[in-house]
């Protein structure tokens, strides 16, 4: 139970950190399209806590900005929910299979690309609905624009959450907020009859 009350509040800390990210630094890429690290916070969380978490953190963080300072209403909600699960939730499901360093840097990269891949089909679906521009115009922009600033975005995304996830989940042990990792039982290596002394 206690370790359920400190897995909320990190959540919940993660979530507003998230939030506060996705306010104050928010860098113009290409046409109305713009970069902020709010998926870095929701990659970590999912590192930490599993998929779901990542998934519920995404949620949280789209459906807040809907009602405070987006201008694209649902749509936009659905499409920051689908981008951030698709980088963090899967991300974070590769990591849990295998959780280590390469396992780390291999969910990054699949959620990285599945991402790229995957928001071509939804802003060529959603971004005429609430841009009011035609489909065709739209694709005409896919390749062009949304390819290479998802490219961008996750990169940078993959890098900024391999350079911080360590130091993060460093700091949050030592204020005994996450528990250690269980230690392996060391290797005995058979000995060769030499002695040392």
């Amino acid at each position: 139970m206690y370790y359920r009350t400190k897995k909320m509040v990190i959540l919940a800390v993660m979530c507003a950190m998230a939030y506060v990210l996705m306010l104050v630094c928010k860098i113009p890429v290409v046409l109305f399209l713009e970069y902020e690290p709010k998926d870095v916070i929701i990659a970590m969380g999912g590192f930490m806590f599993g998929p779901l978490s990542a998934v519920i953190i995404s949620v949280i963080v789209s459906f807040v900005e809907m009602l405070t300072i987006s201008d694209t209403a649902w749509w936009g909600m659905i499409m920051n929910i689908i981008s951030s699960c698709s980088f963090a939730g899967v991300a974070a499901l590769v990591y849990k299979k295998k959780h280590t360093l390469a396992g780390a840097a291999a969910g990054l990269c699949i959620g990285w690309l599945f991402t790229a891949g995957i928001m071509m089909l939804w802003n060529y679906l959603f971004t005429p609905i609430y841009m009011g521009v035609s489909r065709e115009t739209v694709a005409g922009m896919l390749l062009p624009f949304f390819l290479p600033y998802n490219l961008i975005k996750g990169g940078v995304n993959t890098a900024l959450t391999m350079l911080l996830y360590k130091p993060v989940v460093t700091a949050l042990r030592k204020a005994h907020l996450l528990p250690e990792p269980k230690a392996s039982s060391p290797k005995i290596k058979p000995s060769d009859g030499k002695s040392n002394s």
